[in-house]
């Protein structure tokens, strides 16, 4: 039996988490994110969970990559307007377990989704 993993980490999101390695990805997402589109073999549902809860609970148990600008949001789509305590809400829980965790690195909506796509091959 596993002590010390928050029970917000389900089984599946454990074995994902327990297989990446350095350059493999995941993508924690709100319920408009189309991953059963661009990412159907690897969709793990959190119905009901927050993004900022999910990473309190996984960045104790799983380092984030030191290469390449490990945390990617999307930007704003044209017209529109983020709210920045989304990010800052995002990163206070990562910096908890990960204080020198990088900046987040902003990427266009269809670069965000072809880059979860990609994740996938």
């Amino acid at each position: 039996m596993l002590k010390g993993i928050d029970p917000i980490i389900s089984p599946d999101l454990l074995k994902i988490l327990s297989e990446m390695g350095h350059g493999d990805e995941i993508v924690l997402s709100d319920a408009h994110f189309p991953g059963h589109t661009f990412c159907p073999k690897n969709v793990v549902r959190g119905d009901g969970l927050q993004i900022p809860d999910l990473l309190e609970g996984i960045i104790p148990i799983f380092e984030p990559d030191s290469y390449d600008g490990p945390l990617i949001m999307m930007a704003a789509v044209d017209g529109d307007e983020l709210d920045p305590q989304v990010e800052a809400d995002y990163m206070a829980a990562i910096k908890k377990d990960a204080p020198d965790a990088p900046a987040v690195k902003r990427i266009g909506r269809f670069e965000f989704y072809d880059h979860a796509c990609n994740m996938e091959k």
